[in-house]
């Protein structure tokens, strides 16, 4: 974790969870008491259906509530897509942008994602930026040019401490069970807090840096005592609070 900086562990619930996982909502609030908040900031980020409901069951809690994605514009022509207006309006407090799947899966790349991060903080949000390699790039010794051409080309100018957190997710370990080692991990983040500190001076030193991959209670202590990890991006382990408050055990 970097050195005066609060951590941060951010659930990502991607295409799961419905009405009734508010009961999983409700235990993570129940047990997110006021020791842990003052140790790590928690958040998750269901779908969109959810993001109104679970804000409403989070009220004055310290658990803040996210989104996955938006559109890089306020309003429009754009069916089926949603606006970082409208995730603000439904009580949103941040956005991840450039996660993996989406760069895959709806061929978003590095321009794309820029200008949905400018879209996020135009509505006084913060920006969650994912960047990742994949396992032939990283097989391969690209990992750190790929970070680095993904940081460049992702995080606009004007990116600061209070309007941006960095997840690094490796591709090949979402979902997967994988996780590189500590290792790893640590040169990957030391390299991140480099280019972002050559970037944007102190805002980038101080620029929280989460690790995201198959992290579970398990091996939670571990990834988040490595130098520039400032926290956690989880996938399927946010889903259940016992498993996501396991994690957030690590900072206690």
């Amino acid at each position: 974790m970097g050195a005066a900086i609060k951590p941060l562990v951010a659930g990502n619930w991607k295409m799961n969870g419905l009405k009734a996982a508010v009961s999983e909502l409700q235990a993570l609030v129940d047990g997110y008491d006021a020791d842990l908040a003052a140790k790590v900031d928690s958040m998750i980020c269901p779908p969109a259906t959810l993001i109104a409901q679970f804000a409403d069951v989070t009220g004055n809690s310290a658990v803040a509530i996210g989104a996955q994605d938006c559109h890089v514009n306020v309003s429009g022509a754009h069916t089926g897509d949603l606006s970082a207006q409208m995730v603000a309006d439904a009580g949103a407090v941040a956005i991840i942008v450039g996660h993996s799947e989406r760069r895959a899966d709806h061929g978003e790349g590095n321009e794309v994602v820029k200008a949905k991060a400018e879209a996020v903080w135009a509505q006084d949000l913060v920006a969650i930026i994912c960047v990742g390699e994949t396992e032939v790039e990283r097989k391969s010794g690209e990992t750190l040019d790929v970070i680095k051409a993904q940081l460049a080309g992702s995080v606009p100018a004007g990116a600061t401490a209070a309007n941006c957190v960095i997840a690094y997710e490796p591709v090949w370990a979402i979902g997967t069970g994988l996780t590189p080692t500590a290792q790893d991990v640590s040169d990957v983040h030391a390299c991140m807090r480099d280019e972002l500190s050559k970037a944007f001076g102190d805002e980038g030193a101080t620029m929280r840096l989460l690790y995201g991959g198959s992290v579970k209670p398990s091996n939670a202590s571990e990834l988040m005592s490595v130098a520039n990890v400032d926290g956690a991006l989880v996938g399927g382990a946010s889903l259940k609070a016992a498993d996501f408050l396991g994690i957030m055990a690590a900072y206690k």
